[in-house]
């Protein structure tokens, strides 16, 4: 990797992509299905943890792993269509692109389940990662040599720290700017409308050196 060509980390859920009308009906199926209540508006309010962290809350531990691979298997049915792309998420992974850079995913979602939301969204990345939470996101930057990781959650932020990337976040997800500020990310921006001009400012910067 060289200063001007950098490998950039995207996080999924509410960083490239706005998944909550889509994870929305999937619960509704789910719980329509399993006849066990679950506050389907609640959940999509806290979006970036596993799946299995959010089903806790609405079934017993004996059944999570089960109710989890049902989740996932209808998800593709419910969740793909509805879900949006972040404003300047396209853009972004431009950007990255622009800059003779390679964009990657790193999620904690399943990794079949985020490349179907890519592809259906247009959004190419040079590669995609599933089922890494938190710290473990370090794993694949690590792996990708990636200098800097952009994401919307607390979680994020410590594995970009976890890393060594910079961390870079968005408050357009569950975690408010402060909140992200005192998790320790490197650089809070608006959203990812922001990005190019930050990563062209970051590149410059880096050659520099």
């Amino acid at each position: 990797m060289t200063s001007r060509a950098p490998t950039v980390g995207f996080d999924l859920d509410m960083t490239l992509i706005d998944s909550r009308p889509g994870i929305k009906a999937a619960y509704e199926a789910l719980s329509a299905e399993t006849g066990t209540y679950i506050d389907a508006d609640l959940a999509i309010t806290r979006l970036g943890p596993p799946l299995e962290e959010e089903l806790r809350h609405w079934f017993p531990e004996d059944k999570i792993q089960e109710m989890g691979d049902r989740y996932r298997e209808i998800y593709p049915t419910y969740a793909i269509a509805p879900a949006l792309a972040m404003p300047g998420a396209r853009e972004a992974v431009a950007a990255v692109r622009a800059h003779g850079g390679r964009a990657i995913v790193v999620t904690a979602k399943h990794e079949p389940n985020a490349k179907l939301h890519l592809a259906h969204l247009g959004i190419e990345a040079d590669a995609v990662i599933g089922w890494l939470w938190a710290e473990a996101k370090a794993e694949a930057l690590r792996e990708h040599d990636a200098a800097v990781y952009v994401g919307d959650h607390t979680g994020d932020v410590r594995g970009a720290r976890t890393a060594g990337a910079l961390s870079v976040a968005v408050p357009t997800g569950p975690c408010d700017a402060a909140e992200l500020r005192a998790a320790g990310a490197d650089v809070v921006l608006g959203d990812l409308t922001e990005f190019p001009a930050w990563l062209a400012s970051y590149v410059a910067d880096s050659a520099a050196k």
